[in-house]
């Protein structure tokens, strides 16, 4: 298992620079996601550790090893991308024995291998179809099997799922965390998805215009992020954000209260909204919107105004001027 640095990384095209001064670590085995909004820099930095990328300043190192010009082909990284590239004139069990004919591996060997990542990934019965007589989620194992066949020492997926329906690829990421847990494999995964994000990482970097966010598990996110940016873009519904006494008061919708101890907020109801396990109220406070989720039935009224009240613990403050 692979040990992945970033040591102050940077990425400039003459006066474009989507990367400023990126630093962090994978450790070794885990499923680690780079997550952001389209034009973050989340690519790029897969795009390096694959080689595909330059890197202008900083460093790129595989335990402790120094990768910033060593060729794509020796880096031993597998990647999926997000349209799969899977070669349509071949079947697929001759798209997934491709990288091991390119490393003239032994016929004998190179079918056995084929069988059994065939096996891993329920696809054996496909082996004789060619890519578009299979559906997207087919093509999908294919490209991952393709990825996984040579046994690489880094898994890399460029927004592989993003083209599926969202039935498939919430059964997908299920099937591609059980897998990459299987196989123990250090996985580097791009989404623009923060739900795709939170469900699959052990941890996870959020980057925004080109700069690192914050680095974390899941729930550290989620409860503790450290900037507006983070707040707001994790979480559906994202964080509520509300100035008050020279600071912004960040606020989950499902830690807001109607009644109990903490900080009291004058709101004006808007409307209710009932999804199926709980209800959505929205609200006003000082001309801004504030969402408090319940599986309660709500008993606010739009149109009229009442009091919400924030849990010290649950409350988070950010200066005034980060937002």
């Amino acid at each position: 298992m692979t040990t992945i640095t970033f040591d102050h990384v940077t990425k400039q095209y003459d006066a474009v620079v989507p990367l400023r001064d990126v630093s962090f670590t994978i450790q070794p085995g885990e499923f680690f996601v780079l997550v952001g909004p389209s034009g973050c820099g989340k690519s790029t930095l897969l795009r390096m550790i694959a080689g595909l990328e330059t890197v202008t300043s900083g460093e790129v190192r595989f335990d402790g090893e120094l990768m910033n010009h060593v060729a794509p082909r020796d880096r031993d990284v597998g990647m999926v991308f997000q349209n799969y590239a899977l070669y349509p004139h071949l079947t697929v069990a001759e798209n997934l024995a491709f990288p091991l004919k390119i490393r003239k591996e032994p016929a004998d060997a190179i079918r056995q291998r084929v069988r059994e990542v065939a096996e891993i990934l329920d696809i054996t019965p496909l082996l004789e179809r060619r890519p578009r007589q299979l559906s997207g989620g087919q093509r999908q194992r294919v490209a991952v099997g393709r990825a996984i066949i040579r046994k690489p020492r880094v898994f890399l997926f460029d927004e592989p799922l993003s083209n599926l329906d969202a039935q498939l690829r919430t059964h997908m990421r299920t099937e591609l965390k059980a897998l990459q847990r299987q196989l123990g494999v250090t996985t580097v995964y791009v989404t623009h998805d923060q739900v795709e994000a939170m469900t699959m990482s052990d941890r996870m970097a959020v980057l925004n215009n080109g700069s690192l966010q914050q680095v974390g598990t899941p729930a550290e996110i989620y409860q503790h992020p450290a900037t507006p940016f983070v707040a707001t873009f994790t979480g559906s519904p994202s964080m509520n954000m509300i100035p008050m006494e020279g600071k912004v008061l960040g606020v989950r919708p499902e830690c807001i209260a109607d009644h109990g101890e903490g900080i009291a907020l004058q709101v004006e109801i808007q409307a209710i909204e009932f999804i199926g396990h709980e209800w959505l109220v929205h609200a006003v406070v000082n001309g801004r919107p504030v969402i408090r989720r319940t599986t309660q039935h709500p008993t606010e009224v739009p149109g009229t105004h009442t009091h919400w009240i924030v849990p010290a613990e649950h409350a988070r403050w950010f200066p005034l001027e980060s937002v």
